[in-house]
């Protein structure tokens, strides 16, 4: 089965396990709780693409603008809020799950893999990943400072 086969039975499968977890909900802690925490999921969701999904999209555009399409690469954490965001603003206890785990960043290491952002920009190299290239329209002080 290829890959396109499997996105759409995810695609499928996913209301009807939202319904079903709702339903299962609803029979713990009642209909009103669990339309209310639904409801709660999605302001959270429409809140976070609201304030952190805007400064994210402005940083890609200018990214992107300059070509530089390595450095979406570095910033992935702004990415795993957008989709959070995403899966939050969409009802169901499963996406939320999802997106809280997309959320913490603990459990996103845990879950996913992904290393923590640095915000500092500093981005740490092995030696043998990186070497020193001289630009010449960049004076060179030492040699200032010896002919003195």
């Amino acid at each position: 089965m290829n890959v396109a086969k499997w996105v759409i039975l995810a695609v499928l499968a996913v209301p009807i396990l939202e319904l079903a977890t709702f339903i299962a909900v609803v029979a713990t802690i009642g209909f009103g709780w669990a339309l209310s925490l639904i409801l709660a999921g999605s302001l959270c969701g429409a809140l976070i693409l609201r304030h952190a999904g805007s400064g994210h999209v402005a940083r890609i555009r200018v990214k992107l603008d300059h070509g530089s399409f390595a450095a979406l690469q570095t910033d992935a954490g702004g990415g795993f809020t957008l989709l959070a965001g995403i899966l939050l603003l969409i009802p169901g206890f499963i996406t939320d799950v999802v997106a809280l785990v997309l959320l913490v960043g603990s459990l996103r290491r845990t879950f996913i893999g992904a290393t923590p952002r640095q915000e500092d920009g500093v981005v740490d190299l092995a030696p043998e990943q990186w070497h020193q290239v001289h630009d010449p329209s960049l004076s060179d002080h030492r040699k200032d400072e010896r002919r003195r």
